[in-house]
């Protein structure tokens, strides 16, 4: 094993690794970075945008232990025999500009973030796939602002929406992009099929200040791709309804064998839970489309770590008086230190069969 990896550092960056090679066959610094907590999801969406130039600046990390991580990876890599792919990070701005890592233009390191690892084990259609997904360039971006009364950095007039370009807001005529269309989100083949039929288009994003991170609102289109569109989904719109009942069916099959699976992997890690507890907290947990640990990318995968914050999500509302001291007003963290023990209690029992 390399030295690095003994680190307790290196075995962060083998864990993250592993984990995104099992879920996609491929693993990037960027992801790695995501995964260990260095980099949020948001931040990076900021960064493709062009808001945030370099990506470090997102990072609250020494260089010196980004580096460190960077060489843990490429070890790890080359351990599992897996093989480097250079990938062309392109900006969702107008100029399509490439991608900066680093402010000090260290080829080394951004060369280190631009390298995908990827499985051996591909097929050459699939690696072929692999590829043209990571180089495809991003999407363009228009932003709802928050408050109507933003100044464009060009003419120095406001608009309904801005795009982003080389760090300053610019209204959709001076972007050049006032032609185009807004479609609201709601109908995805309509959206599907007017991105693919126009030949500029863009993503309407708006900032959730709760949720802090910026969520699709719809497409900015051509007026003609959106008139084929809807001329494309009338002439087919029996078998699209047609299709939609297949698919809500297959898709609740799914949802019971993946259901299944869970409450089997949750007696493994906790063999004295009770077989219809673990049934009951795989149904809560796994439910599709409720954006609980079960739906996350890594309770599909059933990772451990995942199985036991939904376990313990579980045990903290049936079986404490958590839930109760959040409506008397107790804040959250401190409710959660109240009820701590207990839970751990639980677990601990639960862990023995």
């Amino acid at each position: 094993m390399s030295e690095v990896h003994e680190t307790r550092l290196g075995r962060r960056v083998a864990e993250a690794a592993d984990t995104l090679l099992r879920r996609s066959h491929s693993v990037a610094a960027v992801e790695v970075f995501q995964q260990i907590g260095w980099l949020t999801a948001p931040r990076v969406d900021e960064w493709r945008q062009g808001r945030i130039d370099p990506l470090e600046a997102a990072m609250t990390v020494r260089h010196d232990k980004i580096a460190t991580a960077l060489v843990a990876l490429r070890a790890w890599a080359e351990e599992k025999g897996l093989e480097p792919s250079e990938a062309a990070y392109i900006a969702a701005t107008r100029d399509r500009r490439p991608l900066r890592f680093t402010a000090r233009a260290d080829e080394t390191a951004d060369r280190a973030y631009r390298t995908h690892w990827i499985s051996p084990d591909l097929t050459p259609a699939r690696r072929e796939r692999l590829a043209a997904r990571q180089n495809q360039a991003p999407d363009l971006v228009a932003v709802l602002p928050p408050k109507p009364d933003w100044t464009c950095a060009s003419c120095h007039g406001t608009g309904d929406m801005l795009v982003m370009e080389d760090g300053a807001p610019l209204c959709l005529a001076c972007a050049d992009m006032d032609h185009l269309l807004f479609l609201p989100a709601g109908n995805a083949a309509l959206s599907r099929r007017a991105k693919k039929e126009s030949g500029l288009s863009a993503i309407v994003v708006q900032h959730n200040r709760r949720r802090k991170r910026y969520e699709r609102r719809g497409i900015l289109v051509e007026e003609e791709a959106l008139a084929r569109a809807e001329e494309q989904c009338l002439a087919d719109e029996d078998a699209r309804a047609r299709r939609r009942v297949r698919d809500q069916e297959r898709r609740a099959h799914q949802d019971v064998e993946f259901q299944a699976r869970m409450a089997a992997e949750i007696v493994r890690l906790f063999p004295g839970c009770p077989a219809e507890r673990a049934r009951a907290i795989a149904e809560h947990a796994g439910l599709r489309g409720s954006g609980r640990v079960g739906r996350s990318a890594a309770g599909r995968e059933l990772d451990d770590n995942a199985l036991l914050l939904a376990v313990a999500a579980s045990v903290r509302h049936l079986d404490t008086d958590y839930d109760e001291l959040l409506m008397s007003g107790v804040p959250r963290q401190d409710a959660r230190t109240r009820i701590r023990a207990r839970v751990d209690a639980v677990l601990d029992g639960w862990r023995r069969p």
